[in-house]
């Protein structure tokens, strides 16, 4: 800065005496007066140069800050917009997938709804019948009723057997004949016959250990009647005993127990239809 200050002080003094005038004093204060503004001056601006230097460097650094910032910014932007795009296909694929399924479990069930239906008409129609061919025998202890698309036709024991036996007596063969009618009329119809007791100790019936044992003979009897006798197709029966346990009424009383010791025939439609479709 003293360099030219300098430089300036004698290029003024060289004008000075190239000109061959001689200053007076006051014009010679007035030039180095001038030569002070000029010097202030150029400090001043070499200053503020220096500071858009600075300002200019800082500029710069923070202009390549965001230029990276930005960059990575950009990068994520294109990783996050890439995973929504596969998370967009993916759940295009699994809402339409969705969509498949529901409509296939929609049509079985609306198939199973349709054979369910089936079912229950085959079942009404098939007691409107039972009760027509057995009407006779219902003021003996005989009824017939459907329950969860099952028909039930029970039997007292004293319209099938004298009191402890398992020889099926005339009016209960009466009864089985013209059930046997209609059974081999309904040639889809699964036939299940199951005995049942009360709960007295059995006494004196010979081999007849118990109720259970009583429940099984009087079971079979009936399903001997019925395949031997009526030429109904064993493969459509089958017999159970279920002895004491399973009452429609307490044993408390002579009219409870009665009520209990009864044969039930329970008639089922087959239904290989719904099965197979639950297995798909």
């Amino acid at each position: 800065m003293k360099k030219v200050i300098l430089f300036l002080s004698i290029v003024l003094l060289a004008s000075a005496f190239s000109s061959c005038v001689v200053l007076s004093p006051k014009k010679y204060k007035a030039l180095l007066a001038k030569q002070d503004s000029l010097g202030t001056g150029w400090s001043g601006a070499q200053e503020s140069m220096d500071k858009l230097q600075s300002a200019i460097a800082k500029l710069q650094r923070d202009t390549a800050n965001l230029n990276g910032k930005l960059n990575e910014l950009q990068g994520k932007y294109k990783a996050i917009d890439g995973n929504y795009a596969k998370l967009k296909d993916n759940s295009s694929s699994a809402i339409s997938k969705l969509s498949d399924d529901l409509k296939k479990r929609e049509q079985r069930l609306k198939e199973v709804e349709d054979i369910l239906r089936k079912r229950d008409e085959a079942s009404n129609q098939l007691k409107e019948k039972l009760e027509q061919a057995l009407l006779g025998f219902s003021k003996n202890g005989l009824t017939v009723e459907m329950k969860n698309g099952k028909v039930y036709v029970s039997l007292m024991d004293k319209l099938l057997f004298p009191s402890g036996s398992i020889i099926i007596d005339e009016k209960g063969k009466q009864a089985l004949a013209q059930l046997a009618k209609v059974l081999k009329e309904q040639p889809e119809i699964i036939i299940a016959v199951e005995g049942h007791t009360d709960s007295q100790k059995i006494t004196n019936l010979g081999q007849i250990k118990d109720n259970w044992d009583l429940s099984v003979l009087r079971s079979t009897s009936v399903v001997r009647y019925l395949t031997e006798t009526e030429k109904v197709p064993g493969v459509r029966l089958t017999a159970t005993g279920k002895g004491e346990f399973q009452p429609l009424e307490q044993n408390t009383t002579p009219e409870g127990r009665s009520k209990n010791r009864r044969i039930e025939i329970v008639l089922s439609p087959k239904l290989d239809e719904l099965y197979n479709l639950i297995k798909k």
